[in-house]
């Protein structure tokens, strides 16, 4: 069966799906290994753990994280993307028993309630409109047990001129709105607002990019 990219009025990349893992590495700077190395560690995954990434691309981050995990006692990772081309990039190169891929849109998960004990996302939501952001947080608060986390490391209010310079040129050369949301430091508030607990700022790269980590509250 073909697949076929979900309609959504995020910004998606299926042009850039078969050049992404070399692309990727060069904009973070060498640094992608231990960026993704640390959204893995503040996970302190058990090994049947299900765990979704939103926006996963071609599922770099995705297969780290279901390195961890154990298909025998239940452990899986899943990564949705709305770009078929990505999700076809990423099965073929990183599916296995214990890492899935599908598409989907963040807004409207094709997951039942309370599924997953851990939500992330990398480099997604300055992709996403305010109004998307607040639905696609809203449905990972949806699809998370009680006490699940939820990591995001994504652009966020520049610490540094040159973080400033990247993020505010960034956001007028590619006519992208989203990345001044980002910019205005509106993340921790929609995180709190979709019912999480208050996010703890963890980290800051390049001087633009942080890593919140936060958690659905445990059930009364």
């Amino acid at each position: 069966m073909t697949l076929k990219s979900v309609p959504t009025r995020g910004r998606t990349l299926d042009h850039a799906a078969f050049v992404y893992d070399f692309l990727e590495p060069v904009l973070l700077l060498g640094k992608q290994a231990e960026y993704d190395s640390q959204i893995v560690t503040l996970l302190k995954l058990k090994e049947l753990d299900s765990v979704l990434d939103l926006g996963c691309g071609t599922g770099v981050l995705t297969r780290m994280i279901a390195d961890q995990l154990d298909s025998g006692a239940g452990g899986v990772s899943i990564g949705i993307d709305a770009a078929a081309k990505m999700i076809r990039v990423a099965r073929k190169k990183r599916q296995s028993d214990t890492c899935r891929f599908e598409v989907a849109a963040a807004e409207d998960l094709p997951f039942e309630d309370e599924t997953f004990d851990a939500a992330v996302s990398s480099l997604f939501f300055h992709h996403v409109p305010l109004d998307l952001k607040e639905k696609a947080l809203s449905e990972a608060f949806r699809v998370l047990v009680p006490g699940g986390k939820l990591v995001i490391a994504d652009m966020h209010t520049p610490t540094t001129w040159m973080g400033a310079l990247v993020s505010h040129v960034s956001r007028w050369f590619f006519v992208q709105p989203q990345i001044g949301e980002n910019i205005r430091g509106v993340l921790p508030q929609l995180i709190e607002k979709a019912g999480f607990q208050p996010p703890v700022h963890v980290s800051t790269y390049f001087g633009y990019i942080a890593t919140f980590i936060s958690r659905k509250p445990e059930a009364d």
